[in-house]
Formats: structure tokens, sequence, C-alpha cells
């Protein structure tokens, strides 16, 4: 390929050797974290409305107000949102490497300081943990498009999909251990201290000691995030950033010598001439940007939006599901740490049959089938259980097994589709100087999505009937017309998706033209249609 840098085809073409192992756990543990953190709030919701918001006469356990139960819930949303944006943009702004140990050593401080969140009021102590939980969702949010880029840009071109697909899996197991941890912490609690049922005895249905359990869960999260820190540390910038937008070709050479263990001259004259390209000169903001990668951003931004509506709707459903097909028992029939054991157990079997098998199923495939395929199958498969969920609804009430392996199904393609498409093809598409900036545009889309399926679906969901409304909420259009709404979100991800291009087996400069000096080329490199 005309003009091609030496160390980047040393990249490209590189047999699959340790270091993109290592890589992938670097990066990985950063999304391990992430998920352990999002998920694990959802383990603890219950627990902390029983110990902060008790209530000695009512007939139910106590639960947290809907206003506090959406900040709790969704404050690290928010937070991640915003981080998304500021370390895309400081990734290549800086470079990459500078800005990922930042980010780890934030979710680390915020982790600990959020099992810490003390406070004299109830009210104190869920302000407190939501501050906390705000920076942590910022933290997480750099690691989105720091590690995407990072892999894509180390990674070689014939299983780069693969790897990239493999760092956003880790999310998988980071669910895995958060059920894991909670059913180990709250058995020990359980075992050590002895309560009655709710029913039984109210005032101590809730041990004192059961305020430790929710303080633990969220402090271990900083755990495998402070084990990787050194690694992180030491790991080179990625030869794509030095050379393309530090331009500066003896480092380029220098670090990808040490990492391939081969000699690679550094091509001083290439960079500059590449820098000098007009095709390497436009900003985010420019007309140029537009015409060539403004469909692909209006592609990874929209798919990856409606995808998280669907997506982080149905997580919360959860626990309703779980209530209604007999695997929860009524909450006045448990002690506090019993029934946080009881959520735990329920999430971590659904994590292990329909969360984590789907993760690999993309890394298996992406690179043979391509990542507009297993997109569109995806968004179909998960429109068409979505509407095999709500049209007979009815029906599942009484069919309970049938409705679990639907919505684990659900689930499944969610993840052996769009959930890792979407993280994967804005860290191929976008040119090196902006890639970490557009990869982190289009994953706070996404994080915009999780908002409103978090938030608008705890209301929509409501039952139709004011006597089975929840607690504190007004009435909704019920769970059968949310899951209509998610069917058609899904549908109109298949439409989005025809606007991302397939990136499948060829080099990142081939992508986006950074390399190519004549203007024919560039425009026959970057098209619409997938190949």
């Amino acid at each position: 390929m005309a003009n091609q840098l030496g160390v980047l085809n040393a990249l490209d073409a590189a047999k699959t050797q340790w270091y993109h192992f290592t890589a992938i756990v670097i990066a990985g543990m950063g999304f391990f974290t992430d998920a352990y953190d999002l998920f694990s709030i959802s383990l603890i919701t219950k627990l902390l409305g029983r110990i902060y918001y008790f209530d000695p006469l009512s007939p139910k356990p106590g639960t947290l107000p809907p206003r506090i139960a959406a900040a709790v819930n969704g404050v690290a949303f928010c937070g991640t949102l915003a981080g998304q944006l500021f370390f895309g943009w400081l990734g290549d702004k800086l470079g990459r490497k500078r800005v990922y140990g930042l980010t780890l050593m934030l979710m680390v401080i915020c982790s600990i300081a959020s099992g810490l969140s003390f406070g004299k009021s109830p009210e104190g102590v869920m302000a407190t943990l939501c501050f906390f939980r705000f920076w942590l969702g910022f933290g997480i949010g750099g690691d989105y498009p720091l590690s995407a880029t990072i892999m894509s840009e180390y990674a070689n071109k014939k299983t780069r999909g693969a790897f990239i697909a493999a760092v956003f899996a880790m999310q998988g197991f980071g669910i895995l251990t958060g059920g894991i941890v909670a059913l180990i912490v709250s058995a020990a609690f359980d075992h050590a201290y002895k309560a009655h049922s709710y029913l039984r005895d109210r005032e101590h249905s809730t041990v004192p000691q059961a305020d430790y359990i929710w303080r633990i869960i969220l402090m271990f999260g900083a755990i495998p995030a402070l084990l990787t820190y050194y690694w992180r540390m030491k790991m080179p910038e990625t030869a794509r950033y030095t050379a393309l937008v530090a331009r500066n070709a003896k480092q380029a050479a220098a670090d990808m010598s040490k990492v391939l263990q081969v000699d690679l001259n550094a091509e001083q004259e290439t960079v500059d001439k590449i820098g000098t390209e007009p095709s390497n000169s436009f900003g985010l903001f420019s007309k140029e940007f537009a015409k060539r990668h403004g469909l692909h951003l209006l592609g990874t931004t929209s798919t990856w939006f409606l995808l998280d509506i669907a997506f982080y709707s149905s997580n919360l459903f959860q626990k309703d599901i779980f209530s209604a097909i007999g695997w929860l028992p009524k909450a006045e029939t448990m002690s506090a740490t019993h029934e946080v054991y009881r959520v735990a157990k329920a999430q971590t079997l659904i994590a292990l049959c329909g969360t984590v098998p789907g993760y690999w199923f993309t890394v298996a495939f992406i690179d043979h089938i391509g990542r507009f395929a297993i997109q569109l199958m995806g968004f179909f498969f998960m429109s068409v259980f979505m509407f095999a969920l709500a049209i007979p609804y009815q029906h599942w009430k009484t069919h309970n097994a049938g409705f679990l392996i639907m919505y684990s199904l659900t689930f499944f393609f969610a993840n052996f589709g769009p959930n890792a498409t979407t993280f994967v093809v804005p860290a191929e598409i976008f040119p090196a100087r902006l890639r970490s900036t557009c990869h982190g545009i289009s994953a706070a889309a996404g994080k915009a999505g999780a908002i409103v399926g978090s938030f608008g679906f705890l209301y929509a969901a409501q039952s139709t009937h004011h006597d089975k409304v929840d607690k504190g909420y007004p009435t909704g259009i019920g769970v059968k017309n949310a899951l209509l709404v998610l069917g058609a979100v899904n549908c109109l991800g298949m439409l989005f998706t025809l606007l991302v291009p397939e990136p499948k087996g060829r080099s990142l400069e081939e992508i986006t033209g950074e390399n190519e000096e004549e203007k024919g080329q560039q425009q026959a490199s970057v098209g619409n249609v997938p190949v």
C-alpha cells in the first residue's frame, strides 16, 4: 500500500503473540471493573432500602424512594457519559497511555470511597454514595475510548475484531464476579449473624452488621483495577499515535521493536510526508470530516444509543421477572442478608447462561462473519424475542420457564450482536488523531440511551392500574407495551446499522484513508456500503 509505514505494517502482519494477550488483560481489567461496579449496585439497592428506609409500621421491608433509587442507580451513568467525552478528547490530545493510568486511579479511589459513604441521616449516606459513584462513572467512562483505541492500534489486521471484542467481553466476567462476591459475602454474614424473616421480626430482620455487606461488595471493585495499574504504566504508547499523531518515527520504531522483538527502522521522512497530506489535517468539525466520516459517526452513535435503550431497560426488568416466576420469594419472607444472597444467585445464573456466552461467541466469529452481519443479526433477533415476549404477554405469566428462556436469548443476541460490535467498530473506522474522540462520542450516545432505558422504562413499565403501581410511582404503560416499544427500538437499530461500514480484514490506515496520496484512492477506500 502506498506510503504505509514499516512499523505499522509490522503490527498489521504480526502473528498473534504473548503481548496481544497481555494487552487484552491490561485493557480488559478496566472493563471488568466497570461491569463489576455498575452491576453490583443492582445487587445492593434492596439492602440499602431495608437499612436506611426501615418503617416499623409497614407490612413490607423498606425500599429506596423512587427519586433516590433513580439517583443511586443512574448517577454512575451520568458520570460515565461525561468521562467518555472528556477522556476520549484527552486521549487524542495527550496520547492514549498518559491518560490511561489516570482513569484507573480514579476508579480505584472512588470504589473505595463509595464503600466509605457515611452520613448522619439516610439522605446524607445516599448523597455521599451518589457523589463518589458519579466520579467512579467518570473514570469508567474514560476507559471506553482508551481501551478500545489502544487495543485496535496494537492488534494485527487479521484478528483485530476478536481482540477488541475480547477486551469488551471482560465485562461478562465482571458481572459474574459481582454476583459471586455478593454470594460469598452475604452467605458469610447470613451464617455468622442469624436473623429472622421480616414477617416474624420486623425490627431484627436486618442485623446491624448488614451495613458492612454493601460496603465490602462496592470496595472489592478496587482490587482488580489496582492489580493492573503497574502494567498499564509500563505499556508503551501505541505506535499509531506516536507516528501518525505525535509524528515521532524514532520513538514509534523503538517502542514497537521492543514489543514485537524485531528491528524496525525509523522513517521520519515518511512520517513527515504523511503528516502534511490534506487527508491528515482536517478536524472533527470540518466539512471534510462530515463528507468522509459524517455518516459513519451518525451510524455508530445512533446504533449504540438505540441498543443501550433496549439493553439497559431489559436489565432493569430482571428483579420483577425473577419475582414473577418465583425465583425470588416475597421480600417480607426473607431476612435482609438472605435477600442479598437470593438476588445475587438469580443474577449470577442469568450472567452464566445468557450474558457471558454471547460475548465469547462474538470473539469467535467477528473476524469470520464480520461486524456488520453480527450487528444486523443481533438487532433482528432482539426485536423478534421482544415481540415474542410482548404480544402473548398474558400467556407467559403462566409459562415461566419459556419466558426465562426467551429472556436469556434476548441477552445472548445483544452480546453476540450489537452490544459488542458497537464497541468494536468506532475504534476502527476513524483516523488516528480523532479515533479516541469519535469512540468517546459514540460511547456517550450509548450511555445517553442507557439513561433513557433505565429511567424512562422504570416509569414506563409501571402498571396501568393505580393499585398495582410500585410505591411512589405514577401509572405507566405496563410491561407489555414497554416491551413492544423496545422491539420497535431494535428495528430502528437494524435500519441505522446500514450506515456503518465493514472494517473486517483491512488495516486501520486502509479503512480511514490516512496514508494515501491520491484523492481518488481515498474516496474509494471509505465506502458506506459494507464489503
